[in-house]
């Protein structure tokens, strides 16, 4: 069943078209990954999805009804979570209170703070320390359990490796195959393609603002993702090609 649907979505930062004409359908408990270099429009899609960029055209559906022009925070409500590049934590409020912040989505769900803690063990005994003072991969782990305190429908990750060391990017993605055993859905934003391959059933590869090759991605090899990454595939763009 498609759960969340972006139809010939435009986006634009000033005069500059970050997104054009972008569709790309994602189904329940999938995990979709978006890949490319930098300024080819992950980043600008993921927030557009969010609510926290407004489309220039096309729409945004979720379980067949439109939001594209609700608020991020209605969004939230409606069971979209975006962890942003960059953590965006508070750092001067402890890990607690930080992941307490997200329950004013007043969302029902199986994800409470206790919850939390025991998918990411190693915030634990860092519960009441500073936001500020967490290692990189700390800080990532707080900035997703943040997200799953709004027991979201749809998890949206930017940049989850992004400044960390192979070691914690392990970690992090060890937990995060928690949440993915666990059925929830997830669009990742990935620049490590081996390992956006490696976890999503989908991969769709953006390039100047389109999406130019899409599909499983048990049926893509790496060689043609990374032509695509590199705009050396043109002419074999497969967007939409996936059921």
């Amino acid at each position: 069943m498609s759960q969340l649907v972006v139809e010939n979505l435009d986006v634009r930062h000033g005069l500059l078209q970050a997104v054009r004409g972008v569709s790309l359908t994602v189904h329940r408990g999938e995990v979709v990954a978006l890949v490319g270099a930098n300024g080819a429009g992950k980043t600008t899609l993921l927030r557009a999805i969010a609510g926290a960029h407004p489309p220039a055209g096309g729409r945004i559906l979720l379980d067949g009804t439109e939001i594209t022009a609700l608020s991020a925070h209605r969004r939230v409500g409606m069971g979209i979570a975006l962890v942003p590049e960059g953590r965006r934590l508070f750092t001067r409020m402890t890990v607690e209170e930080n992941l307490l912040l997200a329950r004013s989505a007043r969302r029902r769900g199986p994800w409470g703070l206790d919850a939390v803690l025991a998918a990411f063990p190693n915030l634990a005994q860092r519960r009441q320390h500073l936001a500020g003072t967490l290692s990189g991969g700390e800080q990532q782990a707080t900035a997703i359990g943040r997200a799953l305190m709004t027991n979201p429908e749809i998890l949206l990750l930017d940049e989850v490796s992004l400044g960390l060391s192979p070691l914690v990017v392990d970690i992090v993605y060890d937990q995060l195959r928690t949440l993915i055993e666990g059925g929830t859905t997830i669009v990742l934003v990935e620049q490590d393609l081996s390992r956006a391959m490696a976890v999503a059933d989908r991969v769709a590869c953006m390039l100047e603002g389109r999406i130019v090759l899409e599909g499983k991605s048990a049926d893509l090899g790496r060689d043609a993702v990374t032509e695509a990454y590199f705009g050396l595939s043109r002419g074999n763009t497969a967007q939409g090609a996936a059921p």
